[in-house]
């Protein structure tokens, strides 16, 4: 395995990536080569994987057992859970997210590109674009993953033609660019052979461009959300109240973007009630600034109501409240969505009582048309929905902050999530065309 020093890994940059497409197109072994030609793999893992390959009757090791760790994943040959991997080169580490390509696991994409800043759809060259490749797609560019990459793998079945891979990455990002996704990097692989996965291969000299790790290495990689909208969902109220501390009143949570100074006047949402934040402590020590990311217990110079589920927001910069919330969702739960259905919706820290009002569309995957007022949702709809929620919401336009501007949809009789939301806008707004096209992407 190779040696990387620790002042290196802080020098380098972090992205976090995952893997999509549908069932036996090589995702689990695409993973488990770019760990292995990566050296990432630790030797006693590679000896486990060669010993429970060779059991199966396998000549060469399986590198997919490096990612499918499930007995059902193994015994089927299917990923069913997402695989978290990190792993790191010279210049990057990374987070990976191995997720599912059975439609019914598509609940299990949505949460592993939901944090993603970049999404690997991958193809068999054999079938091209398929239905779950244009529903893997269509999430990413409704979670607004900024970067996406066309891996067409199993070019050694098809004898490596360009014409192959050609047809495919045109048609793909045709597809992808009416959906509004800002980037699509097409490679040809073959995950099994190795071909363009660390190393560049001979037997597609006709092709130019990048591996997909060095694509991985060099895609840029934006992590300034100190300058979003400064957001900090309250998680807990600490009161010691002992002899050293009888009068601490602090509120804690992790600041979900923006940066939070001592001075400044906040607001407390949705109560709307106003203070200045009279201290900030990190890690038991107390500090001028914060920002995103960060856990911290905020002190106000005012004794206010607040509790967990509020929001602490700059006065300056704080989002409206209301009960009327309109989004587009991805419906993850076998049982449909329903006009009329009462839910639990979830928002950041705070949980409240809800009723959805009106299901206006649905999308077609096929030809991106929409299905107007369809009254139901079925497992891994995508479609628009208008939410009335029993008490008021902070919320923010999803374009404008991943992390306030979603929620999910839970089931108050048994706790199941129902629907992945994103509010505002749905998608992208594609790239402007000269003629023709005005049906545009707001639901």
């Amino acid at each position: 395995m190779s040696t990387i020093t620790t002042e290196a890994l802080s020098a380098t940059t972090l992205l976090r990536f995952a893997t999509a497409g549908s069932v036996d197109d090589g995702k689990s072994t695409l993973v488990g080569r770019l760990l292995h030609d990566s050296k990432s793999v630790l030797v006693d893992q590679l000896e486990a994987v060669e010993r429970a390959s060779a059991s199966r009757g396998q000549e060469a090791p399986d590198l997919a057992l490096l990612t499918d760790g499930l007995r059902a994943e193994r015994e089927q040959g299917i990923t069913i859970d997402v695989a978290y991997r990190y792993f790191a080169t010279p210049r990057r580490r990374f987070i990976l997210a191995d997720t599912p390509g059975h439609v019914q696991y598509t609940r299990n994409m949505v949460t592993g590109a939901s944090t993603a800043e970049l999404t690997v759809v991958l193809v068999d060259a054999r079938n091209g674009v398929v239905e779950q490749t244009r529903r893997h797609a269509a999430i990413a560019a409704l979670l607004r993953v900024p970067h996406v990459v066309l891996a067409v793998n199993k070019m050694d079945l098809v004898g490596y033609e360009e014409r192959v891979f050609a047809a495919i990455a045109e048609e793909f990002t045709a597809y992808a660019t009416e959906l509004g996704v800002p980037e699509v990097t097409a490679i040809p692989i073959s995950a099994l052979a190795g071909d363009n996965v660390v190393d560049a291969s001979a037997r597609m000299d006709w092709y130019g461009g990048p591996t997909v790790l060095e694509h991985l290495e060099t895609v840029p990689v934006s992590h300034d959300l100190a300058h979003c909208h400064a957001r900090l969902p309250v998680q807990y109220v600490i009161r010691p109240q002992t002899a050293e501390l009888p009068d601490y009143r602090g509120y804690a949570g992790q600041i979900a973007a923006g940066t939070f100074r001592v001075g400044e006047e906040v607001t407390v949402l949705p109560s709307g009630r106003t203070s200045t934040i009279a201290g900030i402590d990190l890690l038991g020590e107390p500090v001028d600034v914060a920002w995103t990311t960060q856990s911290v217990t905020v002190l106000l110079a005012d004794d206010v109501d607040v509790s967990r589920g509020d929001l602490i927001v700059p006065s300056k910069d704080a989002p409206a409240t209301t009960q009327d919330v309109e989004a587009t969702v991805c419906h993850v739960a076998d049982q449909p969505l329903t006009v009329g259905h009462r839910v639990l919706l979830k928002h950041g820290t705070r949980t409240v009582k809800a009723i959805v009002k009106d299901i206006p569309s649905r999308l077609t995957l096929a030809d991106l048309s929409l299905h107007p007022h369809p009254g139901t949702l079925a497992a891994n709809d995508i479609g628009r929905v208008k939410i009335r929620t029993a008490e008021p919401l902070p919320v923010d336009s999803y374009a404008d902050s991943r992390r306030t501007g979603s929620f999910i949809l839970i089931d108050p009789s048994d706790g199941t999530t129902l629907t992945a939301g994103m509010v505002g806008e749905s998608f992208a707004a594609p790239e402007p065309v000269t003629e023709g096209d005005d049906d545009g992407w707001d639901f």
